[in-house]
């Protein structure tokens, strides 16, 4: 199937108000105009070299979201444009960010990553340092930052009710932090093996590439 069958195929199976980023990473720009061409703007990209030169040659109203994991010394490259940063896995982080905003005359939308799965290799914040970071002694010290939602990856596991129970325990901590930051809206989990499951479990943003560009460069 193309690039727009693709889109088309997991936008048929997605509630409305979840949000569909289209992770184009390592993918040449000819399909990411494919993409374009159907309607998709938002698109995910984790490495920032390869962020900051796809932003300068496409589209001006693509709404580029940096995934991966984000050394603090490359926030400044993105800082300018980038939409929404995913990975935010550190105060430290956060505060970069904030200073960069800030050179950009810009407040940047984040998503805290909260880790949840049983692997090592993972990143992620705890519960308690979820707390914190939102706490009014710390975002009042950000104010080029705003953090409008909560981002995990599960256990690369065939083991599904392990990938649901983690799902499960992001949304209860979701839930908690929304009732005292309305500005919290996004629950960012899912990915091209297990959005179905997500969406079912609350999620309101996924990340999907392979389904819709075919397996990885």
């Amino acid at each position: 199937m193309s690039i727009s069958e693709n889109l088309h195929h997991i936008e048929s199976e997605i509630p409305a108000h979840v949000r569909l980023v289209a992770v184009s990473k390592t993918k040449p720009n000819e399909q990411i105009l494919e993409a374009y061409a159907y309607g998709q703007r938002d698109f995910g990209e984790n490495y920032i070299q390869e962020l900051t030169a796809k932003a300068e040659a496409l589209p001006k109203d693509i709404r580029w979201h940096a995934i991966g994991h984000i050394q603090t010394n490359k926030v400044k490259y993105i800082a300018p444009f980038v939409h929404l940063i995913h990975g935010v896995d550190s105060l430290k982080l956060l505060q970069e960010i904030n200073k960069q905003a800030a050179k950009s005359n810009r407040v940047i939308d984040c998503l805290l990553q909260v880790f949840i799965a049983s692997e090592e290799s993972k990143f992620g914040l705890d519960e308690n340092e979820v707390k914190e970071i939102l706490s009014d002694e710390i975002i009042r010290t950000l104010p080029n930052i705003r953090i409008v939602g909560l981002m995990g990856i599960a256990s690369n596991t065939d083991d599904e009710d392990q990938v649901r129970k983690e799902f499960r325990n992001l949304k209860s901590l979701f839930d908690s932090v929304k009732q005292l930051h309305p500005g919290i809206t996004i629950l960012s989990m899912g990915m091209s093996g297990d959005y179905k499951m997500a969406i079912e479990e609350g999620s309101t943003m996924i990340r999907v590439g392979s389904l819709i560009f075919g397996e990885r460069n």
